[in-house]
């Protein structure tokens, strides 16, 4: 049994694939339940279950801000969400075999936003990332993932952190600050336990990412020393974020023969470190 001592779940839904937390520079926090389709708001006290904000007919991988409305990693491509209303940039992966949807995504802190794509069976090499420039433009810029997640960006959005989970490893690309062009990948750090999943920066240019079948947190040193390890009383954590004086992660109950009560919970306890609020797509 994991110690949940230290940790607090909200009450109400377990959720199949939560992940995607993200605060905004409002102070809301937000998350998505991938499989679903839905796109929650958590509750400011964190004492009561998330409210739904929207609801797509088919998977939403993660959004990012964008003034009143959001950009999200969508079913097989990236759209424009306005309330009710969808707009497509892109459908990439629309007609795909093997099947494919989308999966993580973020906005760098120069206004672009990237997100990866995976196969629903993740199919060795299928997956991708995908750019979506200022002018709303998209562009294929990796290919051969297998479940890519993240990525996770520095202050200056010069280092971008891109975790391909199925094998274990969090690599790290330099980002050209103009163009946007990324240059030669490294290893950045490998977990021998589980998989690395959602990941954030903190305010000390450290990396937290979620660590899926290990029921662990990891902070890495700008280095990629494994600084730190915190223990989650679920077995799939799935997202990691820094929400003033709040750590929250999400978790998935996707896949497990015997989950408990915390599988599938949101989960908070006293932040250890903080962060900036997530960047806005414009």
């Amino acid at each position: 049994m994991r110690d949940q001592t230290m940790w607090t779940a909200l009450p109400g839904e377990r959720f199949e694939l939560g992940e995607g937390l993200r605060r905004l520079d409002d102070g809301r926090t937000i998350m998505v339940d991938i499989l679903s389709g839905r796109l929650l708001l958590l509750p400011e006290s964190l004492d009561e279950q998330p409210s739904v904000l929207l609801e797509l007919n088919g998977p939403l991988g993660a959004v990012a801000p964008r003034g009143d409305g959001w950009i999200a990693a969508a079913g097989p491509g990236i759209a424009l969400l306005d309330g009710t209303e969808v707009t497509w940039l892109a459908r990439p992966e629309q007609g795909e075999h093997p099947a494919m949807r989308m999966n993580d995504g973020v906005a760098d802190p120069h206004g672009r936003f990237w997100a990866g794509s995976m196969a629903y069976g993740a199919v060795p090499g299928a997956g991708a990332l995908y750019r979506v420039d200022r002018n709303r433009s998209v562009a294929q810029v990796l290919t051969g993932l297998t479940v890519p997640n993240g990525p996770a960006f520095t202050a200056d959005g010069a280092t971008m952190y891109l975790a391909d989970s199925a094998h274990g490893v969090i690599y790290r690309y330099p980002v050209d600050p103009d163009s946007a062009a990324l240059g030669p990948r490294s290893t950045f750090a490998t977990v021998p336990v589980g998989s690395p999943d959602g990941m954030t920066v903190d305010d000390e240019g450290c990396l937290w990412s979620a660590i899926w079948g290990a029921g662990e947190l990891h902070r890495y040193t700008p280095d990629g020393d494994l600084e730190r390890v915190v223990p989650v009383p679920a077995a799939q954590p799935t997202s990691v974020c820094l929400a003033g004086d709040r750590l929250i992660v999400t978790t998935a109950r996707t896949g497990l023969s015997d989950p408990t009560d915390l599988d599938g919970a949101v989960l908070h306890m006293p932040a250890p470190a903080t962060a900036p609020p997530a960047s806005t797509f414009r």
